[in-house]
Parts: structure tokens; C-alpha cells; sequence
């Protein structure tokens, strides 16, 4: 083979390999701008879906989770099976079923329950969480599904004491740092006149000393120190009307129209066949305040 013949072989094989790199080149850019292509069509679709209708999302994934203390009876607790159990854990179920969905209970703090709903751990809190202005800036809420109701509590056989009037040269317990306790000396005391705030760390612990007679009255919500009054036997009774409520419902995510009104739908269903009043009597002996 002369060098004339090996020259034109040599440049022909560098022509082809040219032209296969050009070829190569060109459906590497093709393949990439079909992938990318792709890649943004579902990354539309996945944005559509997570900024969708979050009512939809929880039936098409036929769950909604649902977070509370667990640690709050007779509001929220494990029972001895380690179940959720109590009046938010029945409310929550019915609720669900009514979405026609299952429920799965998310057990936290109640400090730490607001952050998981925003960062979309959960669907709903159901946890004896009170609407408040301040809540309803950063979260929506479904109609009230219950008042607590704050009471006055004596012994038993105590009679003086029947309104907040009659606190005046009174010792009254309260838990400290409480709302009960800024409510005490900063709405009652200067209404009703001078009387002894005690504070304790512990519900139990002023509940004893009532009982002995170390103070004269406290104020709490009834429901939540029935079970400990059940415990303990204790000697008390509420008295009087209530002399302050507050009311809590089920906080979801903000902007979520139709999840909020099929909440809403479910917990007047609920109130209208008479499951609601089934519900609360099993927790609380009575009749829900109308």
C-alpha cells in the first residue's frame, strides 16, 4: 500500500468518525430536551397536585391523618391497649367516616402540632386546640366542636362561695402560669376586690389541698378534672354558671375552602342525628351545653 493510498484512507476514516460525533452530538440535545421536556411536565403535574384540592387528596388516599397529645384525658389518651381513646379520638373517627376515609392518630406535643400540619405531617389537629384571632392567622378552623367551660370548684359541703364576687378575702387556687391564673389577676382582682392567689405546678396538688381545706375555691374546666376527681375521690362540686368558656375546633391547613366545609359538614351531621350527644355523654356523663 503506497503513502498516496494510505493518505486518502486516513482521511477518509477521520471524515466518518467526524460526522458520527456530529450525529452523536445532536441526539444527546435531542434526548436531553425530550428529558427535560418531560421532567418539567411532571413537575407541573406534581405541583398541581400538592397545591390541589387537599379535600380530594385525603379520599384518594383514603386516610386522614390526624394529630393530637394523646396525653389530655378525657380528651385525648392511650388506653390500656395503646389505642387513641377519648372525646377527640371518637370525634376524629366519626369524622373520618363520614369522609369516608380511615383515620391514623399522630401522637406529639401540643407545641409541635401546629409546625407538622404546616409542613403537611398531618391533615388535621384535633386536639383540644382553641380558636383564637391569633391561631386564625396562620390557621383555618372548622365550626366549634365543643365549649369548655371554666366553673368555679368548692367542697362539697361549702356554701359561701357561689360567684366570683365571693372570692373577695378568699384563698383560691390556681395552676400557675396558667390562662385561669392571668385571668384571675388580671380581670377578677380588680373587679371583685382583694383576695389570695395560691399557684400550683399541678392540677392534683391544688385539688388536695381543696379538699383538705387549705384553700378556699379554684376555677378549672370540670371535664378535664373528672377523671382525676374519680381517682382520687375527692369531695368537690362545680358552682354557680360558668364564668368563662372557650371553644375549640379542627385546625387545618390555611386555604383549604372545601376541606373546611366538608368538616363542617360531618360535624353537623354528626349533631343533627344525634351522634355528637352519644359521643359526649360516653365522656362526660351530661348533656352538651346548648
Amino acid at each position: 500500500m503506497n503513502n498516496t493510498y494510505g493518505s486518502k484512507i486516513r482521511k477518509g476514516w477521520s471524515l466518518t468518525a467526524i460526522l458520527l460525533m456530529v450525529v452523536l452530538v445532536l441526539s444527546a440535545c435531542g434526548s436531553k430536551a425530550a428529558d427535560n421536556g418531560n421532567t418539567n411536565t411532571g413537575n407541573t403535574n406534581n405541583a398541581a397536585q400538592s397545591g390541589g384540592n387537599e379535600l380530594e387528596q385525603i379520599k384518594s388516599a383514603g386516610v386522614i391523618k390526624v394529630g393530637m397529645m394523646g396525653t389530655y384525658r378525657p380528651y385525648n389518651f392511650l388506653n390500656d391497649k395503646k389505642e387513641m381513646d377519648g372525646f377527640d379520638a371518637d370525634i376524629a373517627r366519626e369524622v373520618a367516616k363520614r369522609l369516608g376515609v380511615k383515620v391514623e392518630f399522630v401522637s406529639q406535643e401540643f407545641s409541635g402540632l401546629t409546625p407538622s400540619l404546616q409542613a403537611k405531617k398531618l391533615d388535621a389537629i384535633i386536639s383540644q386546640m382553641t380558636i383564637t384571632d391569633d391561631r386564625k392567622k396562620v390557621l383555618d378552623f372548622s365550626d366549634p366542636y365543643i365549649t369548655n367551660q371554666v366553673k368555679i370548684i368548692v367542697k362539697e359541703d361549702n356554701n359561701d362561695i357561689t360567684k366570683l364576687e365571693d372570692f373577695k378575702g378568699k384563698t383560691i387556687g390556681v395552676g400557675l402560669g396558667t390562662n385561669d391564673e392571668t385571668y384571675l389577676r388580671n380581670e377578677v382582682l380588680p373587679k371583685v376586690g382583694d383576695f389570695t392567689i395560691k399557684t400550683y405546678d399541678d392540677v392534683i396538688s391544688s385539688l388536695k389541698d381543696l379538699n383538705a381545706g387549705r384553700i378556699d375555691a379554684t376555677i378549672n374546666n370540670l371535664y378535664a378534672l373528672k377523671p382525676i376527681v374519680d381517682a382520687n375521690g375527692f369531695k368537690i362540686k362545680a358552682v354557680g354558671e360558668a364564668i368563662k368558656s372557650d371553644q375549640a375546633g379542627i385546625a387545618v391547613r390555611k386555604d383549604n375552602p372545601e376541606l373546611v366545609a366538608a368538616l363542617n359538614d360531618a360535624l353537623k351531621g354528626m349533631k343533627d342525628d344525634g351522634t355528637y350527644n352519644t359521643i359526649f355523654k360516653k365522656w362526660f356523663g351530661e348533656e352538651p351545653a346548648q
